[in-house]
């Protein structure tokens, strides 16, 4: 099996990142290839409102045409037996980058049919894992649901299994005493760190090794 890990966070060694490891970890203990992809490092847009993924008996149908540093990605998405995703959360939602990768990973695939049926030719399991700087509860109170289920629902819709990781109240700076953050009690956080992100770990390593289970 190959599964492949979209690093939607600007840091490649940090809480995302690190989550992302420990996901092929547990695809690698049940024997499957592992790649994991940082967004960050490709140049790239979102869609352009091209629809030559759309047009009726196009060379492009059901593909992005546009050609960039994300079109072999998207090949390698193709033959890939599961996707596990991650973003930290900026402005209540994914990255921009990320959010720019779901739009042409997703788009071509979703028909203007009924039901919006999906062009990709199997299911496969898709995973989000999540990491912000708030509690659930803040996260609640905040409504990042609707947006974040969305989410969900088209990586379903799409490939035919999503489910969703969230890692919260994480660790943010490496030394708090360098950024104005009163808000923060680094200690708490450290404690979180400690007590909580290897729980979170544990769960990133599980969802990879369910993702090879046949």
């Amino acid at each position: 099996m190959k599964v492949i890990a979209i690093n939607g966070s600007p840091r490649k060694n940090h809480n995302t990142a690190a989550l992302l490891k420990k996901a092929l970890e547990g695809a690698q203990a049940n024997g499957a290839e592992t790649e994991l992809i940082h967004l960050y490092d490709l140049n790239y847009k979102g869609c352009i409102s091209c629809f030559a993924c759309k047009r009726k008996e196009g060379p492009c149908y059901g593909t992005c045409a546009y050609q960039d540093d994300l079109s072999p990605i998207l090949l390698k998405i193709k033959e890939a037996d599961a996707i596990i995703l991650g973003s930290p959360i900026y402005l209540c939602d994914v990255t921009g980058q990320m959010h720019a990768f779901l739009e042409r990973l997703i788009f071509p695939y979703i028909t203007y049919t009924e039901g919006y049926r999906s062009l990709f030719e199997r299911k496969i399991k898709t995973g989000f894992i999540y990491t912000m700087n708030m509690t659930a509860e803040q996260m609640e109170e905040r409504g990042f649901h609707p947006t974040l289920d969305g989410i969900e629902s088209f990586l379903n819709r799409t490939f035919g299994y999503s489910e969703s990781l969230f890692s919260y109240d994480t660790y943010q700076f490496d030394d708090y005493e360098k950024y104005v953050a009163p808000i923060f009690d680094e200690h708490h956080k450290s404690m979180v760190r400690e007590n909580q992100f290897p729980n979170d770990c544990a769960m990133a390593y599980d969802m990879g090794t369910r993702f090879t289970i046949q």
